[in-house]
C-alpha cells in the first residue's frame, strides 16, 4: 500500500507540473539567466515523508519534476544513514542523474551547540561531525545547525559561538560550511545571531536567513521584525530560506512582502540558491511548492 501511494504521488506530481516546467523554467527570467537558483527544502514535503508516501531517495526526483535545481536535505528523513556510504552513494547518484545540486543538510536533534556545559557542547560537536562528513560525500556546501543555548543574552552568545567555532574547525577539514538558521528563541533575534557570527569569526560560519522564522517566544507572541532581521543576517548568509505559508489572490505571500525581502537579499550582493520551504496548510505540499516557485520567479524579474 505504501509503495502504491508513493508511485501515485510521484506520478501526480510529474503530471501536475509538466506544463509549469515548459512555460516557466527556473532559469528563464525575461530571457536572461537570473543570478539566483531555486532549491527545495525537504521539509516542504514532511507530511508525505512521514506518511511514507515518498522517501528521502525520492526527494531529488520530485525536485527535478517540479523544475527546481537544488535539494536541501533534512537529516530526520535519513537519520540512520549518515555513515552508510552505500546509501549515500545511491542518493548522490540519483541526484546526479536527475541533474539537481546537493546544496546542504539541515541538522536537528543532535544536541545543543551552545550548551552551558562544555562537555555537552563537545558532545554536540561530535554528533554533528557525521553530518559534515555526509555533506562532503554528497557534494553539499554546508550543514545547517541550530544555535540553541541557555543563560542571559550575552552568555548564550558566547556559548553558541564556542560550539560553532569547534564545528567550523572540523568543517574546515572537509571544506563544509556551518550555517545557522533563525530558528526560534534568541536565534530569531537578528542582533543576537549577527553578534554570534562576529564572535565566531571563522570563514566557515554563516547564516541561513529564513523569511518566516522570527518568532522569539510563541507563548508571549514576541516576534522580531523580519525585514530588520534579514538585513542584519544577510552579510553572513551562505544560503537563503524562502518560507511561505499563505498566498493571496495575486499569488503573493499574504503575510510578508517578498519584493522587499528579496530586495534586501539582492542589495547584500548575495548570489546562489534561494531555498523554497513551504509550511502552509491551505494548499497541498506540492501546490504550495509550485506557488512559491512561481512567486520567486515573479519577484526575481523585478530585481
Amino acid at each position: 500500500m505504501m509503495k502504491t501511494n508513493r508511485r501515485n504521488f510521484l506520478r501526480t506530481t510529474a503530471a501536475a507540473t509538466a506544463g509549469t516546467m515548459l512555460v516557466s523554467p527556473a532559469f528563464a527570467m525575461n530571457g536572461a539567466k537570473s543570478r539566483y537558483q531555486i532549491s527545495l527544502a525537504e521539509w516542504s514535503f514532511h507530511k508525505a515523508l512521514f506518511a511514507d508516501e515518498m522517501t528521502n531517495l525520492d526527494f531529488p526526483k520530485v525536485t527535478r519534476e517540479l523544475g527546481i535545481d537544488g535539494v536541501e536535505y533534512v537529516n530526520q528523513f535519513f537519520k540512520d544513514k549518515a555513515k552508510d556510504e552505500k546509501y549515500l552513494g545511491e542518493l548522490k547518484k540519483i541526484a546526479k542523474n536527475e541533474g539537481v545540486t546537493n546544496v546542504l543538510i539541515m541538522c536537528d536533534g543532535e544536541g545543543m551547540v551552545g550548551h552551558p556545559e562544555k562537555a555537552e557542547r563537545e558532545k554536540t560537536v561530535e554528533n554533528h561531525k557525521k553530518w559534515i562528513d555526509a555533506a562532503a560525500f554528497l557534494g553539499c556546501h554546508s550543514i545547517r545547525v541550530n544555535a540553541g543555548s541557555r543563560g542571559t543574552f550575552e552568555e548564550q552568545q558566547k556559548l553558541a559561538a564556542d560550539g560553532l567555532r569547534m564545528l567550523c574547525e572540523y568543517g574546515d577539514t572537509k571544506k563544509i560550511n556551518v550555517i545557522v538558521e533563525n530558528h526560534g528563541g534568541l536565534s530569531s533575534n537578528g542582533e543576537w545571531l549577527s553578534g554570534v557570527m562576529k564572535m565566531v569569526d571563522h570563514k566557515r560560519v554563516g547564516t541561513l536567513p529564513d523569511f518566516g522564522n522570527f518568532m522569539i517566544n510563541r507563548d508571549t507572541g514576541e516576534e522580531y521584525d523580519r525585514y530588520k532581521g534579514v538585513e542584519l543576517l544577510m552579510p553572513y548568509a551562505k544560503g537563503v530560506s524562502a518560507k511561505t505559508n499563505v498566498f493571496n489572490a495575486a499569488g503573493d505571500e499574504a503575510n510578508m512582502d517578498y519584493y522587499r525581502l528579496m530586495k534586501i537579499v539582492d542589495d547584500a550582493g548575495y548570489k546562489g540558491f534561494v531555498g523554497i520551504e513551504f509550511e502552509g496548510t491551505e494548499l497541498s505540499e506540492r501546490d504550495g511548492v509550485i506557488a512559491t516557485k512561481a512567486l520567486l520567479e515573479k519577484v526575481f524579474k523585478t530585481l
